[in-house]
């Protein structure tokens, strides 16, 4: 594929998180060269589930300019040092994933290693004594640090986030659209052999037809775009990810917020509990062979605190891909694209990924297929990567409470896990493409919080002598120490942090319509 025309007149099809994400990005780059629309209704609801973030997020708001208080404000952000997961290895057992490091490396070998060899010969603490953000977190305190010794993500409110994102867009010329999608019209053989089965407009059910060259597809699970109209096949990975629905509610506070995600294993799935400034998220994710549709709001209503603020809202959905997410003239971004699992946080990361991803190779002259091919490649990969760090947290595992947990513990795993698991569990060494998400100490806290102990390691930590490593070890966890000592509480720090901006947001938010 090779179009000579040029390309001009972006349609976006959805709003939510990944359709004013997209805008956002788009105008603010190329907002004076792009005729941009983007198409929603008031009508229809968004997942807007999406509420836990992680560090990269930071990339992206970088780019567009936003002020972090100001955006706190907004979206009634808290912060987020990484996750809990309970009861993921057995029940009553649980680890913490933190974002950040852990420990001091050595060029050759993890710092990992040297703690192994601290363990063995009594001379160790927890291995999360040695990592910030896990001390933090659990003594509820938070402040940004010098030379970044805490690394964070966010817990916000998707809803007020994508409102947020809005008013930027609209201010960089974005028009927005509302109404329903009632067809996706594709141009015919009159349109020339380059374009002939292209999406050519969206005709809109009050009668309007919009005209544009490239198409964003975010309709969600949907995919009215490229899944309906354009055909392209849906890659289903529910073997190795069973859980299939999602139950949210929205509950009160009853505590300070804490800065950290809870993930709570159930015999027939997951819990999510995601403190935000004014209220807390909760989700049940579930394999429907294992608890009715009828049963999960009742199920998630005996596990959460606080009185209900909405009631429980169900969402289906099917692990797996696209097996493009460019074909012709569209692109699908987030859920329409493909979907593993909220477990890790990665929903929002993946619509800023093809957000970048688009404005490096934005077809301005025409499309050409060396672009196409490279955007689905990248994208691909990337899904991959994240959907085999989920399957890990299942795989490796050892309650015996339900089928569900005996299934992916015994399941067959893809040859790239395999590899993974079997290397660290021999060697305890990780080695990953610089370009995956999840950095080698991410890999390392969940492969041995899930129990994997590994069998030797490297010789380089024998160069250490007892006294040598046990002052080694000391050293960083009196760091650790006085950096957390130093910290104030997290959400008295928010609180804080938001004041000036409050009353901004709440008049920024007010103006723009409900149900964007």
């Amino acid at each position: 594929m090779n179009t000579s025309k040029p390309f001009n007149r972006v349609v976006i099809a959805g709003g939510g998180t990944a359709g004013w994400m997209m805008a956002a990005l788009m105008s603010k780059l190329l907002g004076k060269q792009l005729d941009i629309k983007l198409v929603e209704s008031e009508e229809i609801g968004t997942v807007g589930v999406g509420e836990a973030t992680i560090p990269a997020l930071h990339t992206f708001h970088n780019l567009l300019g936003i002020n972090e208080a100001e955006f706190m404000a907004a979206t009634n952000a808290t912060f987020k040092l990484g996750i809990n997961f309970e009861g993921w290895k057995d029940i009553g057992q649980d680890y913490f994933h933190s974002f950040g490091t852990t420990g001091n490396d050595h060029w050759s070998a993890g710092f990992q290693h040297f703690w192994l060899k601290g363990q063995r010969e009594g001379l160790a603490r927890t291995y999360t004594d040695y990592n910030p953000e896990t001390v933090a977190a659990f003594a509820n305190r938070f402040a940004h640090v010098p030379r970044s010794a805490l690394n964070y993500a966010y817990h916000l409110d998707a809803s007020r986030y994508a409102k947020f994102l809005r008013a930027m867009s609209e201010a960089h010329g974005v028009q927005r659209i509302e109404g329903k999608i009632a067809q996706v019209l594709k141009h015919g053989p009159e349109a020339g052999a380059a374009r002939d089965g292209d999406i050519a407009a969206l005709q809109m059910q009050d009668g309007s037809r919009i005209d544009g060259d490239l198409f964003i597809d975010c309709t969600g699970f949907r995919s009215m775009l490229l899944g309906e109209a354009l055909g392209v096949a849906y890659e289903d990975w529910s073997y190795w990810l069973p859980c299939d629905r999602a139950v949210a509610v929205q509950t009160a506070s009853v505590r300070e917020a804490w800065p950290y995600t809870r993930s709570i294993a159930h015999r027939f799935g997951w819990q999510w509990r995601i403190p935000l400034q004014h209220r807390v998220g909760n989700g049940l994710v579930y394999s429907s062979k294992e608890l009715a549709d009828a049963d999960a709001p009742d199920v998630l209503r005996a596990n959460v605190e606080g009185e209900l603020l909405t009631q429980p809202r169900l969402i289906k959905f099917l692990p797996g891909q696209r097996e493009k997410v460019w074909h012709r003239n569209c692109i699908a971004v987030g859920l329409a694209s493909g979907f593993v699992e909220p477990l890790e946080s990665t929903s929002i990361h993946l619509i800023q990924r093809s957000a970048i991803r688009l404005m490096q190779t934005f077809p301005s002259g025409g499309i050409q297929q060396a672009d196409v091919d490279e955007f689905n490649a990248q994208s691909k990969r990337e899904l991959e990567h994240i959907r085999d760090f989920i399957v890990l947290h299942y795989h490796v595992n050892e309650r015996t409470d339900s089928a569900l947990w005996k299934h992916v513990r015994e399941m067959d795993l893809l040859p790239s896990l395999r590899h993974r698991i079997d290397l660290f569990r021999e060697t305890g060494r990780v080695f990953r493409p610089s370009d995956e998400l999840f950095a080698e100490n991410s890999w390392v806290q969940v492969m041995m919080g899930q129990g994997i102990t590994p069998a030797r390691y490297h010789p380089v930590a024998d160069l250490m002598g007892t006294p040598e490593l046990t002052q080694f070890l000391g050293d960083i966890h009196s760091r650790v120490s006085r950096i957390v000592a130093g910290l104030p509480g997290h959400q008295a720090y928010v609180e804080q942090l938001c004041a000036p901006y409050r009353q901004a947001s709440v008049s920024q938010l007010a103006a723009v319509p409900q149900g964007a």
